[in-house]
């Protein structure tokens, strides 16, 4: 409660421009992550053993490289004493489920709906999940009012997203689909913002990371014990490029920078930076590797600006504020 109350007073008009800086940075990793997991899917032939492998290698980096840091295992000690303290909670230290559920929806529904309806379906539930979070006072940031210029900016946000891939959802019949993506978008808000608890308490975004990946780990095994046990396992690994086992390093980057920099931002702030992060990467990705859908047009482009707009439009009267 504390630390919830003292945090908002403390964030200069600086500090949350660059905090929504780095969300967009953390944008374009989960971009760049969705292209990757969906390709490993594809060449894999089983999306939840695409997303097991994916989480699996960034726990494995996470697991060698926390205790071998000072500042690692000194979190971890921070975060045990919190538990103990009853500081933060042990529903505050499974984020990393929705995390889980996310990679799983990028390889499960990615190589069907097409990585356009995936992002406009994650949008609209992150966007509108991060206001109720925000008003809710989860994250650490405090409760943050439901403002005119925040909800514009929400708002703003899912009809260019709409915009710059509205060319691209041509399949009606598997739009129900898109319920995974849309539930997976809700479950991130939820996620950033604990997530962004356990950063205060443990003093170490790596730590945080690393608990997401456990959990959001554990549940992936589970889910891939019931496909082995339903289809058997895959025939074999991928040989493909280096590139299709980077998935789980860019996952922490998109942790981490998220849990990092909530405290300042808020949790629509920081969604809405890294949807024009994935809105921008994803813009570029097309541009100079293009896929199945060929290089983005016009409205693409427009969209991706308007979604930097949309951040804008959310940001500057929240620093009007404080000054």
């Amino acid at each position: 409660m504390t630390q919830t109350s003292t945090a908002p007073p403390a964030v200069s008009a600086g500090r949350r421009a660059g905090g929504v800086g780095l969300a967009v940075v953390a944008g374009v990793a989960l971009a760049v992550q969705s292209r990757i997991n969906g390709e490993l899917a594809v060449r894999l032939g089983d999306p939840i053993g695409a997303a097991t492998i994916s989480f699996g290698s960034g726990l494995l980096v996470l697991a060698v490289l926390v205790p071998l840091l000072p500042a690692g295992r000194a979190g971890i000690g921070h975060l045990r004493a919190a538990l103990r303290a009853g500081h933060i909670r042990p529903w505050q230290c499974v984020g990393g489920m929705c995390g889980g559920f996310l990679v799983a929806t990028q390889g499960l529904t990615v190589p069907t709906l097409g990585v356009a309806v995936f992002i406009v379906a994650l949008v609209a539930g992150q966007s509108s999940s991060s206001l109720l979070v925000d008003r809710a006072g989860a994250g650490p940031a405090g409760p943050q009012p439901v403002t005119t210029p925040r909800l514009a900016g929400a708002v703003l946000t899912v009809c260019a997203v709409l915009l710059a891939v509205g060319d691209r959802i041509g399949h009606p019949s598997a739009l129900a689909l898109a319920v995974l993506p849309l539930l997976a978008g809700l479950g991130i808000a939820w996620q950033q913002a604990v997530n962004g608890h356990v950063r205060v308490v443990s003093g170490s975004a790596m730590v945080a990371g690393l608990l997401n990946f456990c959990t959001g780990t554990a549940v992936l095994l589970v889910a891939f014990a019931v496909s082995v046990a339903l289809g058997g396992l895959p025939d074999h690994l991928p040989r493909g490029p280096w590139w299709l086992y980077v998935g789980g390093t860019l996952g922490i980057v998109f942790i981490a920078l998220g849990a990092a920099v909530v405290r300042y931002t808020g949790v629509l702030l920081l969604g809405l930076g890294m949807i024009a992060g994935q809105v921008t990467g994803a813009l570029l990705l097309d541009e100079i590797l293009p896929g199945a859908a060929g290089r983005p047009g016009w409205n693409t482009v427009l969209g991706a600006f308007l979604t930097l707009v949309a951040v804008a439009v959310a940001v500057v009267p929240a620093r009007r504020a404080k000054t």
